[in-house]
């Protein structure tokens, strides 16, 4: 069984996607996409983004079609990381995304690649965003003047921020909370 989701913005705005269904999926909606993409307008063109427990992509498929220049997407489920991969082969996505079927805090220890954009949206009431936003800033896969997206459940406490970071924007929307951290600006 699988649900719709569509581009909102970019080369691909108006196409639509289909993603599997599944307990731990809840892709973000259309209202919060806008906003955080028109937070991120002038970084997306250009960047390199890592779309962390991706799910649907959508987050990162949406950079790719404002211009990103390489999305990697981490989903460790085979069926959902293998629905992606049908995404980015249908949209002609290829050549600037790639699907690394692994679990989200194992491929945050590996080979670090320094990335413009972060998009961190863990299944909610777990741990895994406080500890994979923690794993980003020690093993420093965060560009100096990159972002991460985190979005959580706003019925929950935010996930405790690395040591010299701050909340650059924040947002609710229903039953999520929605924020661009990063390092504090000199």
């Amino acid at each position: 069984m699988s649900g719709q989701l569509r581009i909102i913005g970019g080369a691909w705005r108006g196409r639509r996607l289909s993603v599997p269904r599944g307990p731990d999926l809840r892709p973000t909606g259309d209202r919060i996409r806008e906003t955080l993409f028109n937070w991120l307008r002038a970084r997306v063109p250009g960047a390199r983004c890592l779309d962390l427990f991706a799910g649907s992509g959508v987050l990162g498929l949406e950079a790719l079609s404002r211009g990103a220049a390489e999305v990697v997407f981490v989903e460790r489920h085979p069926r959902v990381a293998a629905a992606l991969r049908a995404q980015l082969r249908d949209l002609g996505g290829e050549a600037r995304g790639r699907v690394e079927q692994k679990d989200a805090l194992r491929y945050l220890a590996g080979p670090v690649q320094s990335m413009d954009v972060v998009f961190l949206d863990p299944p909610f009431r777990s741990s895994l965003g406080g500890d994979a936003l923690h794993a980003v800033a020690t093993h420093h896969w965060l560009a100096p003047d990159g972002r991460v997206y985190l979005e959580s459940d706003s019925h929950q406490p935010a996930p405790e921020l690395p040591s010299g970071w701050v909340v650059h924007r924040e947002k609710r929307a229903g039953g999520v909370r929605y924020a661009l951290v990063g390092p504090a600006e000199a």
